[in-house]
């Protein structure tokens, strides 16, 4: 096998905004996973810093501005039926100020906040394997 017949897993970046001991999760739109709820994030850029990708995203998908970001948890995700892998970083962040506004309506349907114990079903595969692994806030 040539190099550039060589396929990698993606990585992905999670970003868990926490607001008054809750969580902002979005419902996916229009890729894999469409109807599951995810994290504010998405593909970490080639020679692009995990937090600034953490807050470019936030950013473009929300509209919110964070701080205090610092590295969380990893998963293995692996969307057998899609012939996709992912390595999921999380990072946490906190929420600073503005409201959730849904600036991607292609990728997604809704902005809503939930305390962690309380998260809506379906999850997203990186944030359901999170729990597998015991995470919690």
């Amino acid at each position: 096998m040539t190099r550039a017949e060589v396929v990698r897993p993606y990585i992905g970046i999670g970003v868990i905004i926490q607001r008054d001991k809750r969580i902002l999760l979005g419902k996916r739109k229009g890729a894999h996973g469409e109807g599951c709820w995810q994290f504010p994030g998405g593909h970490l850029e080639f020679f692009e810093e995990i937090e600034t990708c953490a807050r470019r995203e936030v950013l473009e998908e929300t509209g919110l501005h964070i701080a205090n970001l610092r590295a969380g948890p990893f998963t293995n995700d692996l969307f057998v039926a899609e012939g996709k892998h992912y390595v999921t970083l999380f990072v946490l962040a906190d929420y600073v100020d503005g409201e959730a506004q849904v600036l991607e309506p292609h990728k997604c349907t809704q902005w809503s906040w939930f305390a962690w114990a309380d998260l809506p079903s379906p999850l997203f595969l990186p944030i359901a394997n999170l729990q597998t692994q015991g995470f919690s806030l």
